[in-house]
């Protein structure tokens, strides 16, 4: 019997997939630039993805951008890719195998709650440092969706009252990718989306480098602080690109850690959190799409 499935990641920029076994062990993977001229176009390239490899597998598990309503699986928002907007995407692939979608962020914290640093874990949470911020939520061991499947969906938060100014989102303040293209442009580098040189800078401390990085991790950690008053987890993981690098994470938990100790009353009454980069840092969203699919079209655990 077959017991491998499709993976798939559906990004702003790339879609990444790959072929996932009963385990979780990724046996390939791969990826390409998505298609968003329109969405007949972006359908043709998911098709030719899922038909390739039809007959190899039992079912496919894609994470998407955007609201997930799992009372019929429509996306709402789309993020990025706005073509998605009220889009059900098992309805219009209409594939022999079965299909779950699930929301971005909340795929990152699924993949860490089934084999990652959120596993046996009965209150966490995922932040997701990308284009903007996600996030998932885990309550008494299971994913938390909220009453309109919309909890975690940090990039919404806002620091100020005009929602109208993009710089008040945190989506926004909290971009990964801005950060790199500020620090690049700052720095001088022709590529402004070369993430490998920005945290070779970031990692000697460069004189310019390090400031910008340094305000983006507090920023983070202010986000994490206000989130930990609100859910009160035990564990805080942060997912995303970005994660991969150590520094990443030590520096979010630094700002955090000095800012929690700064004030003795919130020392008396709250309870800081630990904050762990993600264990599958850009792949998370791939290991959450089939534990998804594992649990509600399986009806596994």
């Amino acid at each position: 019997m077959n017991l491998n499935y499709l993976a798939i990641d559906i990004g702003g920029t790339n879609l990444k997939y790959g072929v996932i076994d009963h385990s979780g062990i990724l046996i390939e993977k791969h990826s390409e630039p998505t298609e968003t001229t329109s969405l007949s176009a972006f359908l043709e390239q998911l098709t030719r993805i899922v038909t390739h490899y039809t007959d190899q597998i039992k079912g496919v598990g894609i994470s998407v951008p955007g609201k997930v309503d799992h009372k019929d699986d429509t996306i709402y928002g789309g993020g990025a890719l706005r073509f998605l907007d009220q889009v059900n995407l098992p309805k219009l692939l209409n594939s022999q195998v079965p299909i779950s979608v699930e929301n971005d962020g909340k795929s990152a914290a699924l993949a860490e709650l089934w084999l990652g640093n959120l596993k046996a874990v009965q209150n966490g949470a995922a932040v997701v440092l990308g284009t903007g911020v996600g996030g998932g939520l885990i309550f008494n061991g299971q994913l938390y969706a909220g009453s309109h499947f919309q909890a975690g969906e940090l990039s919404f938060m806002s620091v100020g009252q005009n929602l109208n100014n993009e710089d008040n989102w945190i989506g926004r303040r909290g971009s990964a990718v801005l950060m790199i293209e500020r620090i690049a442009t700052e720095i001088g580098l022709s590529n402004k989306y070369d993430g490998y040189a920005v945290f070779e800078a970031i990692n000697q401390r460069h004189e310019v480098a390090w400031p910008i990085f340094e305000a983006y991790a507090n920023e983070i950690a202010h986000l994490i602080y206000n989130v930990q008053a609100i859910v009160d987890v035990d564990r805080v993981v942060i997912g995303g690109g970005i994660s991969a690098q150590k520094i990443v994470t030590t520096t979010i938990q630094q700002a955090y850690d000095k800012l929690f100790h700064s004030n003795e009353i919130v020392t008396s009454v709250l309870t800081s959190v630990e904050i762990l980069p993600s264990k599958f840092a850009n792949d998370a969203n791939l290991y959450g799409a089939i534990y998804h699919l594992l649990m509600t079209i399986n009806k596994e655990v």
